[in-house]
């Protein structure tokens, strides 16, 4: 009795699609998915910044929002 079996979780699984609905949960999947691929980047990052030759063997990326821009802070020095 503590042990689901397939039954349970087809009956689990019919359940959950008609109260969200197919999309939604393609939504969610699709969501996870993004959030799983930027950590890998993330993390993918750090260690290109542990490894400087790395980095420059490998092209800049493009920037996919146009309206960011980018500029360079200096810092105030007072005479």
């Amino acid at each position: 009795m503590g042990s689901m079996s397939i039954w349970h979780w087809v009956i689990v699984l019919v359940v959950v699609m008609l109260i969200f609905g197919t999309k939604k949960i393609g939504n969610i999947g699709s969501d996870l998915g993004k959030a799983v691929k930027g950590f890998k980047d993330g993390v993918k990052g750090e260690e290109d910044k542990a490894n400087p030759n790395a980095a420059a063997a490998q092209p800049q990326q493009q920037v996919a929002d146009k309206s960011t821009i980018d500029v360079e802070a200096r810092d105030k020095t007072r005479h």
